[in-house]
């Protein structure tokens, strides 16, 4: 079955990946767009718009490290699967409700609802992309790196997924609080490997360590 064996090569995962690369290129373009200069000159008019460039920069660094780690992952792909196909097509679903969740912090920051629900919107991509990682964790290479990234993109996500669900309950009491952890989970996305990673692999079994 096309499921199990999987179809296409790297050839077809190449696409999958361009694809991928013109969908979030397009979104951030409209997260941009949304960025409008005030009409009347001065600093004044433009810290008036703090919040909602402050909420361009989280999303913006939210979505380049989606990027960045969908490249990781998609180094370790093999084959084209149903799995991976449904998966990739979910996650930038989920990514592209940014640009709205993200207008919408910008111009009510501080308000609980818009705060919740822009901490919805980092939970989703991040069940998203652990569906995705799955998928090619079973299709993909299965040499001993591959496993260990594998094994640490997995307790990321995992992480992350605790993360936003926490920043979510604090936005609707502390909405800055629950944006602003929102927004350092990124710090530890930044690296394929960070402290947390090596103190898993060194404590995990597997590793021979």
């Amino acid at each position: 079955m096309a499921e199990e064996t999987g179809f296409e090569g790297r050839q077809g995962i190449a696409r999958i990946e361009a694809f991928s690369d013109g969908v979030l290129a397009i979104i951030i373009t409209i997260m941009v767009l949304e960025l409008h200069a005030p009409e009347q000159p001065g600093l004044a008019a433009l810290w008036h718009l703090w919040s909602i460039f402050f909420a361009y920069v989280i999303s913006y660094n939210f979505i380049a490290i989606y990027w960045l780690n969908h490249h990781r992952l998609f180094g370790h792909a093999r084959v084209v699967t149903n799995n991976l196909l449904w998966s990739n097509i979910v996650l930038l679903f989920t990514l592209s409700l940014l640009p709205f969740t993200t207008a919408y912090l910008g111009m009510h920051f501080g308000d609980p609802v818009a705060s919740a629900i822009y901490t919805l919107s980092l939970l989703a991509p991040s069940f998203a992309f652990l569906w995705l990682e799955t998928a090619i964790r079973c299709s993909g290479s299965q040499t001993i790196d591959s496993l260990a990234y594998y094994r640490a993109t997995t307790r990321k996500c995992i992480l992350a997924s605790l993360a936003y669900t926490l920043a979510f309950l604090l936005s609707l009491v502390w909405p800055y609080v629950g944006v602003t952890l929102a927004g350092l989970v990124g710090l530890f996305w930044m690296l394929p490997y960070g402290p947390l990673d090596h103190l898993f692999l060194r404590s995990d079994p597997s590793n021979g360590e």
